[in-house]
């Protein structure tokens, strides 16, 4: 979903719903990426990818009807959506909605029975770009060949 970004973008800075507590491990754990709570690339991008995922939908007779590996299935199509992002020359990151949620879904006047799971900022890297030098786990710690 693409658009309503400026009202996004309140709920994200000036809501309570911004507001949580952290562990400390999991501030040292970040301190490497250099991430803050500012995220300039929600407003710098020129679009906005929001990704909900529908936890369950509702049977002719109006009952719930559960949806299995939802999701599974948002985190394989969301792998292909930035495959594609990165094959026509785009960037992207993954971004979570933190605690605003419910709020973006009530702002954007999606159901209930959806939730926002993943936030995409796409357009063309900027001149200065970075990316972090991560450490990946090496091929024989993550693969089993049988």
């Amino acid at each position: 979903m693409v658009g309503h970004v400026s009202a996004f973008l309140d709920i994200r800075i000036n809501s309570d719903c911004f507001i949580y507590s952290t562990g400390d491990q999991w501030v040292t754990d970040l301190k490497p990426l250099k991430t803050f709570w500012e995220k300039e690339y929600l407003t710098v991008a020129p679009y906005l990818i929001l990704v909900f995922k529908q936890v369950y939908g509702f049977k002719e007779n109006g009952m719930k009807r559960t949806h299995y590996y939802n999701e599974m299935s948002v985190a394989i199509a969301s792998g292909i959506l930035l495959t594609a992002i990165h094959y026509a020359g785009l960037v992207s990151l993954t971004s979570t909605p933190l605690n605003c949620g419910s709020a973006i879904r009530a702002l954007l006047g999606r159901p209930k029975n959806e939730k926002l799971t993943l936030l995409l900022p796409v357009g063309y890297p900027a001149a200065d770009a970075t990316v972090p030098d991560l450490t990946r786990k090496p091929l024989e710690d993550i693969l089993v060949e049988i």
